[in-house]
C-alpha cells in the first residue's frame, strides 16, 4: 500500500500570521512538522502543500519536498485533493493520502502510523484518531471536538457539545460516569474517498456544528477511530509556542 503524507501550509492565520515560519529553538515550525512526518514508517512520501512563496522557498530550503496549491482552499481536504490530483496525473499513484496538521510541530510519527494501519481493514474509507477526555474543562470546551464511535471503532458522530449526554448525573461528575473522547484532528482518506468528499454539498450537521467530517457522515461515509494515548500541542496563537519543548 501506497501512502501519501500531506502537510497543508498557509502564510495566512487570523490569530497567527506566518506561523509555518516561525522559528522554535532553530527550525521553523514546517520543517519540525515535516521532519517528524517523514519518520512514519508506513509514509512512501511527503510533500508540504501551500499557497505561499515564502514557504515553497524555505521548504526547499531545507531540503523538503514542496507543491504550490490554489489560493481559494477552504480548507485542507480540497488542498491535499489537489496535490493527489496533480500527482495521479504525472502518471504517480498512491492508494491512501494522510492529512498532517502542519501547526503541531511535536508530532509523534507513531500517531501518523496509527492512522495508516487502520486502512488494513477494508471497510476504512477515512480514518482518525481521539483521545480520551480525562477533566470536566475539556468536556464542556466547545472548541473541543468529541466524538462517539461503535464497538468496531466506526464513528458514529461528532461534536463541539458532550457526547453522550448523562441524563441521571451531575453536570461535574460526567467522566466518573461514562468515557468521553476528543477527535485528534488527523486524517486518512482513501484515495477514491478523497476525491469523493470535496464534491460533497455542506449538510444541515455540518452547518449546525461547524464541523467538516459531519458532511461525510451524513453521506455514509465510513471512518474508522483509533484510540491514541498522546495529544500533540497545536500551535494556534504565539502564546501557545510556551507550551513547547522542542526536540532537537
Amino acid at each position: 500500500m501506497k501512502i501519501l503524507g500531506i502537510i497543508p501550509a498557509r502564510y495566512e492565520s487570523t490569530r497567527f500570521p506566518g506561523k509555518p515560519l516561525v522559528d522554535i529553538a532553530g527550525k521553523s515550525m514546517i520543517q519540525r512538522v515535516y521532519d517528524q512526518a517523514c519518520k512514519a514508517h508506513l509514509v512512501s512520501q511527503v510533500i508540504v502543500a501551500t499557497d505561499d512563496e515564502r514557504i515553497f522557498k524555505h521548504v526547499e530550503d531545507f531540503g523538503g519536498v514542496v507543491m504550490m496549491t490554489d489560493t481559494n482552499h477552504l480548507n485542507g481536504t480540497t488542498r491535499c485533493n489537489e496535490v493527489l490530483d496533480i500527482i495521479s496525473k504525472s502518471g504517480k499513484q498512491f492508494d491512501v493520502v494522510i492529512n498532517i496538521q502542519g501547526d503541531e510541530p511535536m508530532i509523534d510519527p507513531k500517531q501518523i502510523d496509527k492512522v495508516a494501519k487502520l486502512f488494513n481493514y477494508e471497510g476504512t474509507q477515512i480514518s482518525t484518531l481521539a483521545k480520551r477526555i480525562e477533566t470536566a474543562e475539556d468536556l464542556y470546551n466547545d472548541n473541543i471536538v468529541k466524538v462517539v464511535f461503535t464497538n468496531d471503532k466506526s464513528a458514529l458522530y461528532f461534536s463541539r457539545q458532550p457526547i453522550p449526554h448523562e441524563r441521571n448525573h451531575k453536570k461535574d461528575n460526567w467522566t466518573d460516569h461514562n468515557e468521553y473522547y476528543k477527535h485528534i484532528g488527523i486524517y486518512g482518506y482513501r484515495s477514491n474517498i478523497l476525491s469523493k468528499i470535496v464534491t460533497l454539498p455542506q449538510g444541515k450537521l455540518e452547518l449546525a456544528e461547524g464541523l467538516e467530517q459531519l458532511r461525510w457522515l451524513e453521506n455514509g461515509i465510513r471512518i474508522t477511530v483509533d484510540v491514541t494515548d498522546f495529544e500533540s500541542i497545536a500551535i494556534d496563537a504565539p502564546e501557545d509556542l510556551l507550551k513547547l519543548v522542542p526536540k532537537s
